[in-house]
């Protein structure tokens, strides 16, 4: 009984260990990215451009990652965690944790970017908090469509955004292909939302991750902005939380299809590292 008891005791300990670093972890990459938001549209772009942003989110993930990963892994986006859970490598328990921390961490570094930038925000908006307009602000805090993007589109975008993230991060760490260095993984990861921003962020802004967009979200109808947040833009609001979660899952099966099925067994990819160390 007693033995049931510890190990009940360090399993919860362990679960609240990467509860806590999926929340600094998605802390730091969420308050880099909301920050360069707020200064490029506060500024209105003499502090800051399109690419700053992008800059901004990969140094924020990498970081991110560097944070939380020897703890917890470092997922910082729950359609990651949830795809871990679908493919049997969570339990219930750690899926819950994971997402609470990272709805935490986003929720707080929302309103931390609120109050850095306060004073900004309303001499730019002249206390007129809005969604949409010349002097909209609610962007800052989460992603919108394009004007001329349909919602089909804009589905469609955040999808394939998505399935390029998880295909681009299980490139990274596949350690039965040609996996990066350990200690290069993050900056890697970095560079990879640094080129979907690039790359992919015209329809969407490229939310690619539920917990980066809907806890910010929830912030700014709370602050201010009020429910036209989940309003705006047909209902736009469920497009990435859905969307990324099922671009995830998609994602790894076209490389598991293309790539992790054909992967040798382990003990095939032991030995010929150990020979090739031995040639060297």
């Amino acid at each position: 009984m007693l033995e049931k008891t510890k190990k009940a005791i360090k399993i919860r300990n362990s679960t609240m260990r990467e509860l806590l670093a999926e929340a600094l972890g998605t802390f730091i990459f969420m308050v880099f990215g909301l920050s360069s938001v707020a200064q490029v549209v506060l500024g209105k772009g003499n502090t800051g451009q399109y690419l700053s942003i992008n800059m901004a989110f990969g140094i924020g993930v990498t970081l991110g990652i560097y944070a939380a990963g020897g703890v917890s892994g470092a997922h910082l986006n729950a359609a990651i965690t949830i795809t871990q859970w679908v493919l049997g490598n969570l339990s219930g328990t750690k899926l819950a944790a994971y997402i609470t921390g990272q709805f935490l961490g986003s929720f707080v570094a929302a309103a931390t970017i609120f109050a850095l930038y306060y004073d900004a925000i309303y001499e730019y908006t002249e206390g007129n908090l809005t969604v949409s307009g010349p002097t909209a602000t609610a962007m800052i805090f989460s992603t919108y469509p394009a004007p001329s993007v349909t919602l089909q589109g804009a589905f469609f975008t955040e999808f394939t955004a998505t399935v390029m993230l998880i295909l681009g991060i299980l490139v990274i760490h596949d350690e039965k292909n040609n996996a990066a260095l350990k200690g290069a993984q993050p900056m890697l990861s970095g560079m990879l939302v640094l080129g979907i921003g690039l790359g992919m962020g015209l329809n969407t802004g490229y939310a690619i991750n539920p917990s980066r967009d809907l806890p910010p979200r929830i912030f700014t109808a709370m602050a201010g902005w009020g429910m036209e947040v989940f309003m705006a833009d047909h209902s736009w609001w469920w497009v990435p939380v859905t969307a990324p979660v099922l671009g995830c899952l998609a994602g790894v099966f076209i490389y598991k299809a293309c790539i992790g099925f054909h992967n040798e067994p382990d003990h095939e990819t032991e030995n010929k590292k150990e020979a090739g160390t031995e040639t060297s």
